[in-house]
């Protein structure tokens, strides 16, 4: 099929190298045309503008956040300057905001907008393994299936309105950070008893702890399936209690929001429900 890329960055550059590899005609853009180089000696095209771009009729943008993608999108030489029946892939982060605004200016255009936001690093990327979050109208998203197979190695589809993409990968990062301090804390936890912090990581990674948690968790949580309680409340704050003892003072941030929250739980009542009913 004709595609455009627009964003050429460490991202864009392995997306559009892998629609390049799947036998797509593809065009490409970038404020910096020298990044553009090495796809245009594999065969892509160089474009002048967004709006040239975009006549391809499906265009993908991968751009750095909210100001780029609007500059890409509504300036004077646009994708929405290309003219009706464009349908524009954004697979960048941005906001629910952008994406509600972007949505009806491409409508007003005659255009479409997916939100197909993507979840994984540069390699992954140029390795066409990116997990896509994708939002859209059915038949669009059915139109785009061909480039998103190209960049990813699964679309998940979240529903019709594109900015429930952009809350979902929101989500998800957010979910990354959090991620984060709670690794970084249970190793500061076992570093206080002299636990080195590879036989930690081997711990969580041989136990697939993060997989196991969210199997377990998720479903619960959604469903709101708190009672009978599995692992009560009352038992959950001992445990984060010991956790905290066990760090000798150690900065947890996370672990201390966890024993108040439990705390304010149990002294309304709570502490015989599930501990996945900590946000309820």
């Amino acid at each position: 099929m004709d595609v455009a890329f627009i964003g050429l960055g460490q991202m864009g550059s392995g997306m559009a190298g892998r629609l390049l590899d799947a036998g797509h005609r593809v065009t490409v853009w970038n404020r910096d045309s020298a990044k553009a180089a090495a796809l245009v000696a594999r065969g892509a095209i160089l474009a002048d503008s967004p709006k040239d771009a975009a006549r391809a009729g499906v265009v993908l943008s991968m751009l750095a956040d909210d100001t780029a993608l609007d500059a890409v999108c509504l300036g004077g030489h646009g994708i929405l300057a290309a003219g009706s029946g464009v349908l524009h892939v954004s697979c960048s982060t941005v906001s629910v905001a952008m994406t509600d605004r972007l949505a009806a200016a491409h409508a007003e255009a005659g255009q479409q907008l997916v939100s197909a936001q993507v979840l994984g690093r540069p390699d992954v990327a140029a390795a066409g393994k990116l997990s896509v979050i994708a939002a859209g109208a059915d038949a669009d998203l059915d139109r785009a299936a061909p480039a998103l197979s190209a960049i990813g190695a699964r679309t998940i589809r979240m529903g019709e309105r594109p900015a429930m993409a952009a809350a979902a990968k929101a989500a998800a990062n957010f979910g990354i950070g959090g991620i984060i301090e709670i690794i970084t804390e249970q190793l500061r936890i076992v570093a206080a008893q002299g636990v080195p912090a590879e036989r930690m990581v081997a711990l969580l990674l041989e136990a697939e702890f993060g997989a196991r948690i969210f199997a377990s968790y998720a479903p619960m949580i959604a469903e709101a399936r708190f009672e009978p309680a599995g692992f009560p409340i009352t038992l959950g704050r001992k445990d984060i209690g010991l956790a905290i003892a066990a760090s000798n003072g150690a900065d947890l941030p996370l672990a201390d929001l966890l024993a108040a929250r439990l705390d304010a739980i149990i002294a309304t009542g709570g502490g015989a429900r599930d501990w996945s009913s900590l946000g309820q």
